[in-house]
């Protein structure tokens, strides 16, 4: 058994998610360990997310930089074997592990053409969708685990039936929503603007209505068939109050909520790009939208960003409203998909062995120097100054400063 440590943000979003679904499959064999590192925020007391195995480390806001003299004694005090980093843009802290004689590895998800060299640091990789492997397959260790969910905690909760009987119901997940409405919600509130049958629309945000700008916002406010909900709701979710579940993301990493919903029996309703492809067939368990428009995001991610055709959605969308069998018929494929390809725990069986057994031999550890941790402490100048304004010499979201900065 193997004394594992998972590097990540650690609370309600599809990070964190993604994070603990490994924990969870990882803890059938091996101790687990938790180090939470910076991101839009910590879940410390939260009862579902804290823990004796979660440590939190120095929060540096949205930086995923990491104090190395904090962790390297986080790792010490564990005797950790290996480390799996999640969405660890801040390379420097995976060098310096290395550096120390410990097998890192990382669960891929976020990456430019500039950063994947930076993926030859990395003893193992894992990758949950085809899109990801076919990008990292020439690294030595690369591992291809589809992605999937947990089919006994998302499950239908009507499953030969409509949530309203007299209309179909359609649910939308906008996630952190905001400003990048990355996840489409926009161009479904305008292709659902323009239906010409009767339906309803959900959407569940963890951002306020004003978040999506004037033109959404006041569509979603003038329409009296969409229900807008904002709030943070640990999963299983909402999935229980939609019959169809509508997708049209611009990019995803490995489409999270799309396993999800086909578990909880909904067809799914999204575009025709991997990796939301590689999950659902098209007029079997949902549909595919055309892409009209491609362009590549700002930040300089390796995939382009696709914009759905808002008129072929909106056929879509009247589609499945027109047709109650359809609905249903989609339904229990959806589920029996879920059942058979997207068992998360069936999918991940035996991974940690697979990951010990090949890169943990003949590994030794070290105690970083003095000279060491000094070099840390002036790589790490910005963020530590950041830290001390911050704290004002109190606590630093949990953890006492004297702690962040004691050798």
């Amino acid at each position: 058994m193997a004394n594992i440590g998972i590097v990540s943000t650690w609370f309600e979003r599809g990070a964190g998610y993604v994070s603990r679904a490994y924990k969870e499959v990882l803890e059938q064999e091996h101790q687990v360990f938790v180090y939470a590192r910076g991101g839009e925020g910590y879940a410390i007391g939260d009862p579902k997310w804290d823990g004796p195995e979660v440590t939190w480390g120095p929060w540096f806001g949205r930086s995923t930089a990491i104090s190395m003299i904090h962790f390297s004694r986080w790792l010490r005090r564990n005797a950790i074997d290996l480390v799996l980093f999640n969405e660890q843009q801040d390379i420097r802290a995976v060098i310096a592990t290395k550096y120390l004689g410990y097998p890192v590895g990382a669960y891929v998800d976020y990456y430019t053409r500039e950063t994947v060299p930076e993926f030859a640091a990395y003893d193992f990789l894992i990758c949950n969708t085809r899109r990801h492997h076919s990008v990292f397959q020439s690294h030595p260790f690369c591992l291809y685990i589809p992605w999937g969910t947990d089919p006994g905690l998302f499950t239908p909760a009507n499953p030969d039936r409509l949530v309203q009987p007299d209309v179909v119901t359609f649910f939308h997940s906008a996630g952190m929503g905001g400003v990048n409405l990355r996840k489409g919600t926009d161009l479904l509130v305008r292709a659902f603007d323009r239906m010409q049958r009767p339906a309803r629309l959900v959407i569940h945000s963890q951002a306020g209505l004003d978040c999506y700008g004037s033109d959404i916002a006041g569509l979603i406010r003038n329409n009296n068939r969409i229900e807008f909900i904002h709030r943070t709701v640990a999963a299983p979710g909402l999935y229980h109050l939609g019959d169809v579940y509508v997708y049209p993301t611009r990019l995803e990493g490995i489409g999270l909520t799309i396993c999800e919903a086909l578990a909880a029996g909904l067809p799914v309703i999204t575009t025709d790009r991997a990796p939301m492809n590689e999950f659902v067939a098209d007029g079997v368990t949902g549909a595919l939208v055309r892409v009209a428009d491609e362009a590549m995001r700002s930040d300089g991610y390796y995939w382009p960003e696709a914009y759905v055709d808002i008129d072929h959605l909106t056929e879509l969308l009247d589609l499945y409203a027109a047709d109650r069998e359809l609905v249903l018929r989609q339904k229990a494929a959806a589920r029996n998909y879920a059942l058979r390809e997207r068992n998360w725990s069936s999918n991940a069986e035996g991974i940690g062995s697979r990951i010990s057994d090949a890169v943990c031999r003949g590994r030794v550890k070290q105690t970083p120097t003095i000279s060491r941790r000094v070099q840390w402490l002036f790589q790490h100048y910005r963020e530590f100054s950041r830290a001390i304004v911050r704290s004002r010499g109190v606590d630093l979201r949990g953890v006492r400063l004297r702690e962040q900065l004691l050798f």
